[in-house]
């Protein structure tokens, strides 16, 4: 399988802020088809109760895969990046991200398995504002694809 099995259980704490622009979540919406108009422009955002422009849900991906290259970075767990293809993803959303936001992202290696030849590894993101606020809990599924014979 080539993945380091013992990773299962293994956290990484908080790393680099990631902060949260109104342009980011502009283009992300363009770029995912999210036509609301909270998602760029302030009024309709405030409109709707937020203090700013609101990311579409999936959005919590930049910050879930930045934090998920922690774990691929690392020698000791055995991922060959190349070999890496993005399997699954899904969100459970505490509150919306929105521009201004300061985010970090505790990861948690959650599973890791193989199914036909490939291992399977489940990852988990508690994404939280700089100040501890729970935003987002991104779960995501890499699949590291195995050696072809």
């Amino acid at each position: 399988m080539g993945v380091d099995t013992s990773f299962v259980g293994r956290q990484y704490p908080p790393e680099e802020v990631y902060e949260v622009g109104r342009e980011a979540l502009r283009a992300f919406a363009e770029a995912v088809g999210a036509a609301h108009p909270a998602h760029a422009d302030p009024d309709a955002a405030r409109a709707l109760g937020y203090p700013d422009v609101i990311a579409p849900p999936t959005f919590a991906v930049v910050v879930a895969q930045r934090s998920d290259a922690r774990l691929v970075r690392d020698p000791a767990a055995g991922i060959d990046f190349s070999r890496v293809v993005h399997g699954e993803q899904h969100f459970t959303h505490h509150r919306p991200i929105t521009a201004g936001d300061r985010l970090v992202a505790t990861l948690h290696v959650d599973d890791v398995r193989e199914a036909g030849g490939h291992a399977m590894v489940t990852t988990r993101n508690e994404i939280a504002t700089q100040d501890g606020e729970p935003v987002c809990t991104a779960v995501s599924v890499l699949v590291v694809r195995g050696q072809q014979s």
